[in-house]
């Protein structure tokens, strides 16, 4: 009796393609006809290997998206900015359409809760940038400003 794999003329690969895995393919699903592939994994696949697998009557095609469909639609989305346009809480919006508040949050595009603040001002990191440029060591920096040494070459790469 036959095995299913043999028949399949259509697979979805997520691993690369190297001349060994095409064969183990070939091998594996000798009617084989089409395969699909992430889009940053088709990127890496050496033309040669599309070439030579169009001339055995294979195509490769990346496929967009692959995965676990949205739980909720745009309408949700909709709802739940026109609620907030109301004057609804997203805690209120989360009770009345039995969606947990993080998802209001998602949906609403905003972060539940602002990131961390920099504790050091625009005005300090444009001294520390200067005085660098002047030639002041960043040891020196960070003596003159108490600011920590490990702080004064992060605040440079901002």
């Amino acid at each position: 009796m036959k095995d299913d794999n043999t028949i399949k003329e259509e697979i979805y690969v997520n691993k690369p393609l190297s001349f060994s895995r095409i064969m183990e393919l070939l091998e594996e699903y000798p009617h084989l006809k089409k395969i699909t592939t992430p889009t940053s994994l088709f990127a890496r696949i050496s033309p040669k290997y599309l070439q030579a697998l169009e001339e055995l009557g294979v195509t490769v095609v990346s496929i967009e998206k692959k995965g676990r469909p949205k739980k909720y639609s745009e309408k949700d989305t909709h709802k739940v900015h026109d609620l907030l346009k109301s004057g609804y809480s997203p805690r209120e919006i989360s009770e009345n359409l039995n969606i947990p508040l993080k998802t209001v949050y998602y949906l609403k595009k905003s972060p539940l809760k602002p990131g961390r603040k920099n504790k050091y001002t625009t005005d300090t990191v444009n001294e520390v940038k200067n005085l660098y440029k002047q030639g002041v060591s960043a040891k020196d920096i960070s003596s003159k400003l108490d600011i920590p040494l490990r702080t004064v070459y992060s605040l440079l790469k901002r």
